[in-house]
């Protein structure tokens, strides 16, 4: 079955640097785009960050909140997306999720790794 496991959060102070990784598994990950999304501290939406496209393609696409300060990037040969992330800033702080939109039994379905703890704090 379809498994997303996240790695890589912490604690680091403003103005610092963390690259998580999402490891995939059950999907042919190359042929899938993959994003990263964040849930801040008290709100209870999860907020888009960043997308990658398939490997045939690899367009990267960021909210604005993130431009020029995250980058995405993923290695098929290991079925990992990471998102490196500079510059950090204390409204970074969030639970970051990696996920994939996949086609199950004619329909397409979102699933959700278990997240990874961002705290960026002095």
């Amino acid at each position: 079955q379809v498994q997303l496991v996240e790695s890589g959060g912490g604690l680091v102070q403003p103005g610092g640097s963390l690259t998580i990784s999402c490891v995939a598994s059950g999907f042919t990950f190359s042929a899938k785009a993959m994003r990263w999304y964040r849930q801040a501290p008290g709100k209870e939406e999860r907020d888009w960050v960043a997308s990658i496209g398939s490997s045939a393609g690899g367009t990267t696409n960021y909210a604005e909140a993130v431009k020029g300060r995250f980058t995405i990037s993923r290695d098929d040969a290991k079925n990992t997306v990471f998102l490196q992330m500079t510059s950090l800033k204390p409204e970074d702080t969030a639970v970051y999720y990696c996920n994939a939109f996949l086609p199950q039994g004619g329909s397409w379905l979102d699933y959700w790794g278990q997240g990874t703890q961002v705290t960026v704090s002095s």
